[in-house]
């Protein structure tokens, strides 16, 4: 089994929709560092898991420098945007999102 392992920073802003007060309901901004974990049991054509230019893209490319109340169809809490980055890319079981340095939240497939 062969795994390889992303990891970008990120600078976005979001605000939550919960059911009690918290001023994370204001708009405010993280430097997310978000990690993918990637595998497969064979290398593609090119000899890889997946191009690690290919995670960067689907993530940073689409998620950095953004509102992203703005850029995803949900509630963008760390769990969310983790389960949503791993369900984008195929080779994808596990992703990591850091909002702060004591505040990780991270996705796995069963």
């Amino acid at each position: 089994m062969y795994t390889v392992i992303k990891r970008m920073e990120v600078s976005a802003s979001h605000s939550l929709s919960l059911s009690y007060r918290s001023k994370c309901e204001n708009l405010h901004g993280h430097n997310w560092i978000i990690t993918v974990y990637c595998r497969a049991k064979e290398l593609n054509a090119d000899g890889m898991v997946v191009d690690f230019s290919h995670i960067k893209q689907e993530v940073k490319g689409r998620l950095d420098h953004r509102n992203l109340n703005e850029v995803l169809p949900f509630n963008p809490t760390a769990e969310n945007i983790a389960r949503w980055i791993c369900e984008r890319i195929p080779e994808c079981f596990k992703v990591e999102v850091r909002e702060s340095e004591s505040n990780i939240a991270i996705y796995e497939k069963d």
